[in-house]
């Protein structure tokens, strides 16, 4: 199976998933984390770094649970934001 390209907007919000993350892990480590969703310890790591920008929604849930995040204020927070529709050329 052949991935599509990612676009830059599509990389920049799996790096706010990832920092988001990040955040809420605080002072655990990314072992006990790791463990604790049921995740190799690498994943974790390539989520948080941004390497994987769309994980899998199940693996999201599970860290979500483990840290404790409401997934859909995750979501809010790493949305992309939404296009702004183009001005109307009639209107002008």
């Amino acid at each position: 199976m052949v991935r599509p390209i990612l676009s830059p907007a599509e990389r920049a919000r799996g790096r706010r998933l990832g920092a988001a993350l990040r955040r809420a892990r605080g002072d655990r480590s990314m072992v006990d984390v790791a463990i604790a969703a049921g995740i190799p310890v690498e994943t974790l790591r390539k989520i948080e770094t941004g390497r994987i920008a769309t994980p899998a929604f199940f693996t999201v849930a599970a860290l979500g649970g483990v840290l404790g995040l409401d997934l859909a204020s995750l979501v809010a927070e790493v949305a992309l934001p939404e296009v702004a529709p183009a001005a109307d050329a009639a209107t002008a």
